[in-house]
């Protein structure tokens, strides 16, 4: 039964949900008891003062529940499991600094913003080069005979995978991911230089690193903008988890690949093993953090999930969808920057400041209009459900 990747999946959710309900309601306890509440800013908005001194940090429930599963469950060896483990880990220590700051320094900022974005960066850094240039990140291209391979396709392995029909593959190297809503699906990176001159493809990597840095840096801090009403921030990314976990598994597996003509990517299955305990743990958590909120996620829960999903993202090369299926991450992300912007501008036109929303990110405006928390969050879980089949769909959609 260890063999199958169904299997330790299934109980790789489960771990998660025991960890996050079982031992979460400990660490609940043990946050209570050390008094490591959370310090609100008096923003005028109905219910905020009833939060004041509610536990934080309660995203070490989350990172405990699927960093241990994973450990259980996936082979660590894969270099997808690494690389996620290492993001998982990265993000969520940059969170628990800021959010140790901010309950034991009695500092409301927290960590610097400079330090948050270096840190973000330096993910980003390792991501994409390991991507790149790691010979075990490698998609399977069918081998036609008389055709050539491209010339920014670099063949790993020249033993050949032959399917039950009689179909020969070979792992080949290419800085390729899926593009939505064109027939061939296809889009490699290396297309964006190429004006330059012949040659260019081999300085690819400068620019699909950064394009990972932004992703990350932008996601990360999208669910940690998200992460402002009991439960929002969690469900969210559950139901994204959830999405990720489709595309992990149907990449992973060269029968639904083959079927959907999408592209194979060997060894990718072992990713699934991980967004289920990513799923588990959100879930599992959400049973605290649910309104009214027993325990906050802190930074050290949001900026780890949101690493984790960019990371996700770009790892089943799927990084054009996160537009739509992290549509609600993207909305807080470009509330914030149209109201500060917006502002700016109006402030230096006409010596007064204007906004556009009530206020920002976009959750908080729709609590000024008299809406209630539980319903905003239940109701942004529901959007992130619709964009999400809509990015499946797009598997088929050319």
């Amino acid at each position: 039964m260890w063999q199958f990747i169904t299997f330790r999946v299934t109980m790789a959710l489960l771990l998660s949900l025991a960890i996050s309900l079982l031992f979460g309601k400990r660490i609940v306890r043990y946050l209570q008891k050390k008094q490591i509440g959370e310090t609100i800013r008096d923003l005028g908005l109905e219910g905020q003062v009833s939060k004041k001194g509610t536990p934080t940090m309660g995203g070490l429930i989350i990172l405990a529940a699927i960093v241990i599963p994973t450990i259980l469950f996936a082979r660590v060896l894969n270099v997808y499991i690494l690389l996620i483990l290492l993001c998982t880990i990265w993000l969520g220590l940059i969170g628990f600094i800021d959010d140790y700051i901010k309950v034991f320094k009695k500092n409301k900022e927290g960590l610097a913003g400079r330090f948050k974005i270096l840190g973000q960066i330096g993910l980003g850094l390792i991501v994409g080069l390991t991507l790149y240039f790691n010979d075990n990140v490698v998609i399977s291209r069918e081998v036609m005979n008389g055709k050539k391979m491209p010339a920014n396709e670099r063949v790993i392995n020249s033993s050949e995978r032959v399917t039950v029909d009689g179909q020969k593959f070979v792992d080949v190297k290419t800085p390729i991911t899926t593009i939505p809503f064109v027939k061939n699906h296809e889009f490699n990176y290396s297309k964006l230089i190429s004006w330059i001159g012949p040659g260019a493809e081999k300085y690819t990597f400068i620019l699909y690193t950064l394009i990972v840095i932004v992703i990350i840096v932008a996601v990360s801090n999208g669910a940690n903008l998200t992460d402002g009403l009991d439960g929002l921030a969690t469900g969210v990314s559950a139901v994204i988890g959830i999405c990720l976990g489709i595309f992990a598994y149907v990449s992973g597996n060269i029968k639904f690949a083959e079927y959907l003509n999408i592209m194979y990517i060997p060894n990718l299955g072992e990713l699934s093993i991980f967004i289920a305990a990513l799923v588990g743990a959100c879930v599992g958590f959400l049973w605290y953090n649910a309104f009214p909120a027993q325990v906050f996620m802190g930074d050290t829960g949001s900026l780890a999930l949101g690493g984790i999903i960019a990371s996700l993202a770009i790892i089943v090369r799927k990084e054009l969808l996160i537009p739509i299926f992290c549509g609600v991450f993207l909305v807080e992300n470009l509330s914030v920057l149209i109201q500060v912007s917006y502002f700016k501008y109006t402030k230096k036109k006409y010596g007064e400041g204007r906004r556009v929303f009530l206020m920002s990110p976009l959750h908080h405006h729709y609590q000024k209009l008299g809406y209630h928390e539980s319903k905003i969050s239940v109701r942004f879980w529901i959007v992130t459900v619709m964009c999400v089949v809509f990015a499946i769909a797009t598997l088929k959609m050319r």
